[in-house]
This record gives structure tokens, C-alpha cells and sequence, in this order.
């Protein structure tokens, strides 16, 4: 009997070896393939990020009236009297896909207040679209330059001087304290920024863009949207901000 057992154990062997280095071999293949596909799909997708950035920035414009977009500012010498240009400041973020670790793509949108006068009299833009821009690794620093599309809208408050309590009188003899007036516009945005990795997870992004608006400057809100106006002002603007997310293609 147990003769028999022995020679039974003897004859199963060689088949249970073979089935496990046949097992062994299969799980091996296995682990490639997925590998190989892994390596296959990290070859496109190769990271995501995401941030907030805030902004300052110049901007101006040729005349007061395409400042204020109002037409019915008074005589001659008082539109010279009043700003063509100013400081602007704001706060934005941006989502982005980075693609064969060389492209980002993604949406950001941003709020942006220009001030002036001191009076109240402020221009407020807002805007968001899609953005794409090409990118290359130098280590830690990642020089890039890209593109916005979108648009968005521009809200002008002009309030004058006030002298005594009195209102403003335009040049058809209308009387207002102030003056509200809202343009939509469809823009692009050139831009030029440097990436500096902190981490593989955070990194400081520094950007400087000049936007491009087309859209009307005069104040009627009926009027439709000249696509081949040039809006302003208009001007360069500097951001700087913190990018979170998988930065690195490792």
C-alpha cells in the first residue's frame, strides 16, 4: 500500500511542477501586459493640476470714452482731465490635463478691478475659457507659453466728482450721479509663464499675459457685439500662484 502511494507521488509531481511554472509563467505575462499597458497610457495622460493665482496688472486705453464707454462725458477740456490708464488687481484659478508630458490643458477663469478716481468709478472684468499651452522640463523649472479662448464681460461705474451735492451734467444736458454700463466680449490670451516644482505635488507658477477683448465700446447695452473692435483697457498682467496636483510623469 504504501508502495503505491510512493509511486502515485512520483507520478503527480512532474505534472503539479509543471503546473506551477506553467502558473508562474502566466502571472509573469500577465504583470507585462498590464505593464505594457500602463507604460502605454502614462505615455499620454501624465498628470493633472490645479490652482488658484492671484494677479495685478496695467491697463489703459487711448481716450476716456472708450474708458468709461460713455460718449456723453461733457466738453473737451473736461474728458482730458479724466484717466485713460490704471492699476488693476485680481484673483482667478485654473484645472488643467497634462498630455505627453509637453501640453496642459484645461479652464481657468478670473475677476479683475480696475479703480479710479477715487471716486467709486471702477472697471471690473471678468472672463474664463479654454486654454492651451506647450510646456518643456529644464529639472525643476518648466518653461511654457499657450493660449486662451473664451470670453467674459466688462462692467464700467463711473461716478464724477461731485461738487456742492450737485449732479454731472453731460453734453445733451442729461443730469446723473453715476454711470453703469456692461460689455460682453469674446477674447484671446497670449501668454508666457515659468513653472518652478516645490514638490512632486506643488509647484509655483509665474505668468504674464496681455488679453485681447473684442467687443463694443460704446455704453448702449442693446447694441450687438462688434467682434472686430479691439475693447479696452486693455493691458499686460502679471500672476503668481500655487499649482497642486500630479505634476511629474514618474
Amino acid at each position: 500500500m504504501r508502495k503505491q502511494l510512493l509511486i502515485l507521488v512520483l507520478a503527480f509531481l512532474p505534472l503539479s511542477m509543471i503546473a506551477q511554472e506553467q502558473g508562474v509563467a502566466d502571472a509573469s505575462s500577465s504583470k507585462e501586459v498590464k505593464s505594457s499597458k500602463g507604460h502605454h497610457s502614462s505615455g499620454i495622460y501624465t498628470g493633472f493640476s490645479g490652482g488658484m493665482m492671484v494677479h495685478a496688472g496695467y491697463l489703459f486705453s487711448d481716450t476716456p470714452e472708450k474708458v468709461f464707454s460713455n460718449t456723453g462725458l461733457g466738453n473737451a477740456s473736461y474728458i482730458k482731465g479724466l484717466p485713460t490708464s490704471g492699476v488693476c488687481w485680481g484673483l482667478g484659478g485654473s484645472l488643467r490635463v497634462h498630455l505627453l508630458n509637453h501640453i496642459h490643458v484645461g479652464a481657468e477663469g478670473f475677476m479683475s478691478s480696475m479703480p479710479l478716481m477715487k471716486t467709486g468709478s471702477n472697471i471690473r472684468t471678468g472672463w474664463g475659457g479654454a486654454f492651451c499651452d506647450v510646456f518643456t522640463n529644464w529639472g525643476k523649472v518648466r518653461p511654457m507659453v499657450g493660449l486662451t479662448l473664451g470670453g467674459g464681460a466688462m462692467k464700467r461705474l463711473y461716478v464724477p466728482v461731485q461738487n456742492d451735492g450737485l449732479s454731472y451734467a453731460t453734453s445733451d444736458s442729461t443730469h446723473y450721479n453715476a454711470s453703469y454700463t456692461k460689455t460682453p466680449f469674446f477674447m484671446m490670451d497670449p501668454y508666457i509663464g515659468l513653472e518652478i516644482g516645490l514638490n512632486n505635488h506643488m509647484a509655483l507658477l509665474i505668468r504674464i499675459d496681455y488679453m485681447l477683448p473684442f467687443g463694443v465700446a460704446e455704453s448702449k447695452l442693446t447694441e450687438k457685439v462688434n467682434w472686430s473692435k479691439f475693447l479696452t483697457p486693455s493691458g499686460p498682467r502679471l500672476y503668481v500662484g500655487i499649482m497642486f496636483g500630479h505634476l511629474k510623469k514618474d
